[in-house]
């Protein structure tokens, strides 16, 4: 029997896939990995987490192409834990308590499903799709209604029915505590979700003095990313993002014949 690879080696050679598969047992040909989410958060696992959303996927170790698992785009800094559970050792990246560190990693992830349904094409403004709502939404906070669209394009393709991979939920794909902030009863409902939605983007632009490109990458990659980062994160999915949002802004500006400034913020 060949003999386990060494566990950095394999974390490298696994990158975002699964980084834990570096401490398995045996050499064999494919592996079960995890997929376990808890408060909008995802880790990896060699066996459920209890008190996570887990769901199994089988890993080729001989695949070219790796899965991206964690459903974001760019560089992953973890830590991979160790435990017992149910009599047997596992593995996670996430600390569960008894978890004892068994290594820190940092990899980058293979190109993979996009975290929100909405990326990919840029496409035509939908100025059908809840006209009234973003109007509405947009003159209660004083946000550019070419750009409250172009969020909600982004985000979900405006389906207000659209679940990511992350678990943001509905037509301008809230996670459930951003939602629960701003008092979101239904994240399925298509106003609720723009109202909410909306309100968000005015806290995003009052903390970042009006910065539509930092409160687009805060949007998408969470304040505390862009706060470590100290600007935009260097996530291709955030970049990519930016860049689509400001597309589309400009496509609904003109659509909406309005003369607004673009994305990014006058130096």
């Amino acid at each position: 029997m060949t003999a386990p690879a060494r566990p950095r080696t394999l974390v490298l050679r696994f990158a975002a896939a699964f980084a834990l598969l570096a401490l398995a047992n045996t050499a064999v040909q494919a592996r079960t990995v995890y997929r376990c989410v808890r408060d909008g958060t995802v880790s990896l696992a060699t066996a459920p987490e209890p008190g996570s959303r887990c769901e199994a996927k089988q890993i080729d170790d001989n695949a070219v192409k790796l899965p991206n698992l964690w459903g974001e785009l760019g560089v992953i800094n973890g830590n991979l834990y160790e435990r017992q559970q149910d009599g047997k050792t596992v593995y996670s990246t996430r600390n569960l308590p008894g978890s004892v560190r068994v290594m820190g990693f940092s990899v980058e992830t293979p190109p993979g499903e996009p975290a929100h349904p909405g990326l990919g094409k840029v496409g035509k403004p939908q100025l059908d799709k809840f006209a009234a709502q973003f109007r509405s939404a947009a003159k209660a906070n004083g946000l550019d209604d070419a750009w409250l669209r172009a969020i909600a394009h982004a985000e979900s393709g405006f389906d207000a029915r659209a679940v990511s991979s992350k678990g943001a939920q509905g037509v301008m794909q809230l996670m459930p505590d951003t939602a629960k902030e701003y008092g979101v009863v239904d994240p399925f409902s298509s106003d609720e979700s723009i109202k909410a939605g909306a309100r968000h983007l005015k806290s995003l632009l009052r903390r970042y003095n009006n910065d539509l490109t930092l409160a687009t990458a805060a949007y998408n990659a969470g304040i505390g990313t862009v706060t470590r980062y100290r600007g935009v994160p260097p996530y291709r999915e955030t970049q990519e993002y930016i860049a689509k949002v400001e597309a589309l802004v400009q496509r609904y500006q003109l659509a909406l014949g309005t003369r607004k400034p673009a994305l990014r913020a006058a130096q």
